[in-house]
């Protein structure tokens, strides 16, 4: 071990010496990885004909709830007739009374009240590089030590170096969420689903509130449990505050959050509406829009959310399909030349494949609504190996003998084309 940097104590370097791996060690690990591959590459079919049946679902459902949708005034009172509905209602956000944190004597008007804590703590980061060196291969750790915030708790004691960096084992102030008990929009109250989706923290700020306890210390919209903020010690805490869904009128730090609601009414509540599809439509913006953009956002959503899965399907599949194939690049790594040759092959085999398999799969998942488009995309998946296949039988040309020994080709003797020649 040998030390670098100004300060040996944040600093220092670790060479770990280990023999060069053999060939059975090497195929060994190579086994390994073919099994990951495997249970990636039928892992990425999951995924890419789930994903196609959800989206397909999804659709279904909002076109259903649009149809079927009725939006309500903000202002107007619960009708029994609506019972059962799928309703639109755009309005402000109430509750019956601000959310508080005594310890710190913060109180908000909001739907949503977080505690954030973070503690002053040593932080290890970590450097490596490979080597060879007389024919032993060598790992050059270097470890570098740190001070910063951070609200996770660092458990020095998995330090490489571990006196000069240690770490409390507790923080005094934990972070919590407070939610209020009851949100309604309008004259109706949220579920809890609805009232999951509201989440636009901010922070609080706290140059408004006066601070009376001596052991605290406000500084840039934080409460430090320190005498100087500029100069932490390890295991200082400072805390701060944020906010979600604003809910009173006219109150600190600002007016009511206005809200767009998509759900079923139930009496005088908001539940989760199950459409024929099988799906449920509990849908919640943070700000006023019309029943028709909330359908389209949800529309753009899906599609965004569709495309997503397909590529991380895709890449599951190439991902599979290399790992598999890398028994190939184990058996020749011992010549370079062929070494690199063999990868690049192997790269463009699983990308050729994985591309083909997945278009494949997504035509499957689309073959019970829309045949056309899965033949479509059938017939692009199959068009990389009719192609390879006609090239293929563009170079096979049909070889005869006649009786007299003359070899032709394609229909033609060998003595004809030397007649055509030009002298």
């Amino acid at each position: 071990m040998s030390f670098s940097g100004e300060d040996g104590r944040d600093r220092h370097t670790r060479v770990h010496t280990r023999s060069s791996p053999g060939f059975l060690e090497r195929l060994g690990e190579t086994m390994g990885g073919m099994a990951v591959g495997v249970a990636l590459f039928f892992l990425s079919f999951y995924v890419l004909f789930t994903n196609e049946g959800r989206a397909i679902r999804t659709a279904s459902s909002l076109d259903e709830g649009l149809a079927r949708v009725v939006t309500l005034h903000p202002d107007v009172y619960v009708d029994p007739q609506n019972n059962g509905q799928l309703v639109h209602l755009s309005a402000s956000l109430r509750t019956a009374q601000p959310l508080y944190d005594p310890n710190y004597r913060v109180s908000v008007h909001a739907v949503k009240l977080k505690r954030n804590v973070e503690m002053y703590q040593w932080v290890e980061y970590q450097e490596s590089r490979d080597y060879t060196e007389n024919g032993e291969t060598k790992t050059e750790t270097t470890y570098t030590y740190n001070t910063e915030w951070k609200s996770e708790l660092i458990n020095s004691r998995n330090f490489d170096k571990e006196i000069g960096h240690v770490n409390p084992s507790a923080m005094a102030v934990e972070s919590v969420t407070v939610v209020a008990p009851d949100v309604w929009v309008g004259h109706f109250s949220l579920s809890e689903g609805l009232i999951d989706q509201i989440n636009n923290f901010q922070t609080l700020s706290l140059s408004a509130l006066s601070v009376t306890d001596p052991f605290l210390t406000v500084y840039e919209d934080y409460f430090y449990h320190t005498a100087n903020p500029r100069r932490p010690e390890v295991g200082d805490v400072r805390v701060s505050f944020s906010y979600a869904g604003l809910s009173g009128e006219g109150s600190f730090p600002g007016p009511a959050q206005k809200v767009s609601v998509v759900a079923m009414q139930k009496e005088d509540k908001l539940m989760p509406f199950k459409t024929k599809s099988g799906d449920t439509l509990e849908i919640l913006y943070l700000e006023e829009l019309t029943a028709e953009e909330v359908f389209a956002r949800e529309h753009q959503y899906n599609v965004m959310k569709t495309w997503a899965l397909r590529a991380g399907g895709w890449f599951l599949m190439f991902l599979g399909i290399s790992l598999t194939m890398r028994i190939f690049y184990t058996l020749v790594d011992w010549v370079p030349v062929l070494r690199e040759l063999v990868s690049v092959g192997v790269k463009l085999f699983a990308v050729c494949v994985s591309c083909s398999l997945s278009l494949l799969t997504i035509s499957v998942g689309w073959l019970f609504y829309r045949p056309l488009l899965a033949a479509l995309i059938a017939a692009v998946a199959l068009l990389p190996v009719l192609v390879t296949q006609r090239s293929q039988s563009r170079e096979e040309t049909p070889v005869t003998t006649t009786e007299c020994g003359t070899i032709t080709r394609s229909g033609k003797s060998l003595s004809q084309r030397q007649k055509n020649q030009p002298r």
